[in-house]
């Protein structure tokens, strides 16, 4: 690459960093950091309750300032470097400038997490449509490709509920995720979600398309007060689900809250106690409910709501092809990709950042 091309790469990707230091404001981003700096190092602050949420709030914005600081240095030493070199002798700063662009680029998806909850972890609700085996098998299949995609990220995650089928997979599961911007990256997977196959349970090798809905909240800080009255609130308990033998749980110990003015259902069951379950639940409603009482919000979850209680033709945000051709498309985005069994196994960052780009545009 002649020196003028490098030259206009390296303008190019500076401009970029500039438009992602408006997107974040980098100015008041770094007073912020400095103030959380004083903060952390006080001595008082190991006694504050809400220290985890600080420091990882800390620890977000330090590594968004470093990564934005380095990259200018980078660049700066780059177009120096162009300077005193001959035209033979630039592919190591092609190299450098390569790496650049990778850094950059994630820059860019993360500028685009800056909705008030995009920080929060997230609860994912994967529910099977109409269709029994097939639906079933299905919604464990999109469970396990989330699973999937949690572990290539780093995010922790557990189940708070699951109901199985009867034969095969699952009816519905609720996943907590705990991670760095896992409600941000996951809330574009809201919707239902599409698969066309040859059925492994159909003894005649026929075509099926199966439905599953997924449903994604952030959590709610603790801190914040939602009003519940008691009256509103239905509760039933009953023996939580397990792997049989010593491992079935024979206390009443799972919990199924109703919310009787919205109608949301919150199960738990993953603690052995009725009383952690009833806690888990009630913090899982509120999150809920904190999204619904917001006004700018809550005509989206509704339209949320409903796209996902229809779960049928016409309504996927996403198919899943397997035959007769192989593809995986978003409907919204019209991003694509002809590797099935990659997306299926957690590679779903294509989707993510497709959407993620789409509504910033927008």
């Amino acid at each position: 690459m002649e020196i003028k091309e490098i030259k206009n790469m390296i303008l190019s990707l500076i401009e970029d960093i500039n438009d992602i230091k408006k997107v974040v404001d980098f100015i008041n981003k770094k007073e912020e950091l400095s103030k959380l700096e004083l903060e952390v190092n006080s001595e008082e602050f190991w006694k504050n309750d809400n220290f985890q949420t600080i420091m990882s709030l800390y620890n977000n914005l330090k590594e968004l300032v470093h990564n934005i600081e380095d990259l200018d240095l980078r660049l700066t030493s780059s177009m120096e470097m162009l300077d005193i070199i001959n035209e033979d002798e630039t592919l190591i700063i092609e190299e450098e400038l390569e790496s650049i662009k990778k850094i950059i680029e994630k820059l860019k998806i993360e500028s685009m997490l800056s909705g008030e909850f995009d920080n929060s972890n997230a609860y994912i609700e994967i529910h099977s449509g109409a269709g029994g085996t097939e639906s079933n098998d299905w919604a464990n299949m999109i469970s396990r490709m989330y699973q999937r995609y949690f572990d290539k990220k780093g995010f922790k995650y557990e189940v708070i509920d699951k109901q199985d089928g009867e034969e095969v997979g699952i009816k519905g599961i609720l996943l907590y995720v705990k991670g760095v911007h896992s409600f941000g990256l996951l809330k574009g997977e809201t919707g239902v979600h599409r698969l066309v196959r040859i059925s492994p349970f159909d003894s005649n090798k026929r075509r099926h398309t199966s439905f599953a809905s997924v449903l994604v909240t952030p959590e709610i800080d603790k801190t914040i007060e939602v009003d519940i009255k008691e009256n509103d609130l239905k509760i039933d308990v009953y023996h939580s689900g397990g792997a049989g033998g010593q491992s079935v749980n024979t206390t009443d110990s799972a919990v199924r809250m109703t919310h009787l003015p919205t109608g949301i259902v919150v199960t738990c069951q993953n603690e052995r106690s009725q009383l952690k379950n009833k806690e888990k639940a009630l913090e899982i409603l509120k999150s809920r409910l904190y999204i619904l009482e917001k006004e700018k919000l809550n005509k989206e979850i509704k339209e949320l709501k409903g796209e996902v209680m229809d779960v049928n033709f016409g309504s996927a945000i996403r198919s899943y092809v397997m035959c007769p051709y192989t593809l995986v498309k978003d409907t919204r985005t019209n991003a694509e990709t002809s590797d099935v069994k990659s997306v299926l196994d957690g590679e779903i960052d294509l989707f993510i950042e497709s959407f993620l780009k789409s509504k910033s545009t927008n």
